[in-house]
């Protein structure tokens, strides 16, 4: 298992016993993008009463089988970027490649491997970026969400893929916090959700 960790900038390697019930746990890879930032005009992130970080590093991690990479988003550094994975020890493989800079805000995101793109989330700008798997091929980065405001796509942080037959790169799950962390330019802050997003020539998301 790979982990991020927004605070320390940093990717753990978690591996587990054969029966799952213990694990040990190294640093698997740690690189200037993935830095927190105490600088940050949005900086610190209240999380609670008595809990505040920096605005985080490294934040959403996922592998793709079809390339051998492992994508990552820096929150801080407004940024995706992937490193190759060895097949046979699973440790990184190279420096990152740079995909996409200069997204605000951007959180998790899910991997269509057919389509060769990602779908990111921006937590505090309420929208969700497409980008291209492999740098400087396929379909140009765009916004598909939250553009014009959305009033049901506010905050939105976690994205997966649904699991129905022909869910997978069309129908998406996200949650969100309602603005929570930055209420929108109305200053309503909404309940938090999920919404269910369905990606196509006109993306319609909905609670």
């Amino acid at each position: 298992i790979l982990v991020a960790d927004c605070v320390e900038g940093l990717i753990w390697r978690v591996d587990l016993s054969g029966d799952g019930l213990s694990a040990t746990a190294k640093p698997w890879l740690q690189h200037a993008s993935m830095a927190p930032s105490y600088t940050d005009p949005f900086a610190p992130v209240v999380l609670s009463n008595s809990v505040q970080i920096p605005m985080p590093g490294v934040n959403g991690v996922r592998y793709a089988a079809s390339t051998g990479h492992l994508y990552y988003t820096g929150s801080a550094a407004e940024s995706f970027l992937r490193v190759a994975v060895d097949p046979r020890t699973y440790e990184p493989k190279g420096a990152p490649e740079l995909i996409a800079k200069g997204i605000h805000a951007v959180d998790d995101f899910c991997l269509d491997e057919r389509s060769g793109v990602a779908y990111i989330t921006t937590h505090i700008d309420n929208t969700i970026h497409r980008v291209p798997l492999q740098p400087g091929r396929g379909p140009e980065s765009a916004i598909v969400a939250g553009d014009p405001f959305t009033d049901s796509l506010v905050g939105p942080s976690s994205i997966v893929w649904g699991r129905a037959p022909g869910d997978y790169g069309r129908v998406a799950y996200v949650t969100t916090d309602g603005g929570h962390a930055k209420p929108p330019a109305d200053g309503i802050v909404r309940p938090a959700q999920v919404v269910r997003l369905v990606l196509g020539d006109e993306t319609v998301p909905g609670a």
